[in-house]
């Protein structure tokens, strides 16, 4: 499940490695967790990630901006967090 693996990123500026390359990613939580915000950036390259997740009562909504849906999908369920 795609929040399982979003929950895994700590809040903050962190860094992770994403097809063989380093990403500085930062995590946001809002609405007392209901929203989050990842925006990922290759460290010296020109890749981004960027999404929003929602969580309402009647389902979970993830929201890439302008990507497609597949882009975020593939980076959250491949990326290696760096301790």
């Amino acid at each position: 499940m795609l929040l399982d693996r979003i929950y895994k990123l700590p809040i903050g500026y962190s860094e992770v490695i994403y097809e063989n390359k380093k990403y500085g990613l930062t995590r946001a939580d809002f609405n007392r967790g209901n929203s989050i915000k990842i925006y990922a950036r290759e460290l010296g390259g020109k890749n981004f990630i960027s999404l929003n997740y929602y969580i309402t009562n009647k389902q979970d909504l993830l929201k890439p901006c302008e990507m497609s849906d597949k882009k975020v999908i593939h980076f959250l369920k491949n990326l290696m967090i760096l301790e």
